[in-house]
């Protein structure tokens, strides 16, 4: 991942701008200022002008959490690990996520940062329109639900001891950083490791005696 070790203190300096290097950073609040709004004008507005039906959209919004669950893997496991080769690209895939495996703790860069983030919720929302239509207004919401359940469960691992209900959740992620990178990409879900067969060794051996 392009780094020397490990560093549980301290954090990585990314830009010489004072800036862009603030805007590197962000926490899980002011996510969900931005996110729990957008979220709800979104339902609201799919329901009182474009007729979605209740039972419609919340299937619409569950799907869209499910949906999020295999995006979430998929960009974990095939983008933030991708094994670049130019200095350019090695130097990209470190900024989005090789920051985070060399500190770990660093409770700032535990979620993408706003700019970033709502750039590429645009293109998906986009995406998403072009493929369902006005059904988007009930399926992104819950797409972007499932985002904000992985930023908090990624910030609760690396921040917070696990409470017993969740302590595969922190195994997995645990057990990714700190033994098998190659392994355990869900985050706020193992069901992909799962079914794709990139669960931890150790996590394996746990799992069976549960």
């Amino acid at each position: 991942m392009y780094f020397d070790k490990i560093k549980n203190k301290g954090q990585a300096r990314i830009f010489e701008n004072d800036l862009l290097e603030s805007l590197s950073k962000t926490h899980p609040l002011v996510i969900y200022s931005i996110y729990f709004p957008i979220i709800v004008f979104m339902l609201y507005y799919g329901a009182s002008y474009k007729e979605i039906h209740p039972w419609k959209e919340f299937t619409l919004f569950c799907l869209g959490v499910l949906v999020w669950s295999l995006f979430e893997y998929m960009m974990h496991r095939y983008v933030f690990h991708w094994v670049a080769k130019s200095p350019r690209a090695k130097r990209f895939v470190y900024m989005m996520h090789g920051v985070h495996h060399e500190f770990p703790r660093d409770k700032e860069r535990l979620l993408m940062p706003p700019i970033p983030s709502l750039l590429v919720a645009c293109l998906l929302s986009i995406s998403f329109y072009f493929l369902i239509g006005w059904f988007t207004l009930a399926f992104f919401p819950g797409f972007v639900f499932g985002y904000i359940l992985y930023g908090s469960m990624h910030y609760a691992i690396h921040a917070f001891s696990p409470p017993h209900f969740l302590k595969t959740l922190w195994r997995n992620h645990y057990l990714h950083h700190y033994k098998e990178e190659d392994k355990g990409f869900g985050v706020s879900s193992v069901l992909w490791d799962l079914l794709f067969g990139s669960v931890p060794k150790n996590e394996k051996r746990y799992l069976e005696h549960l």
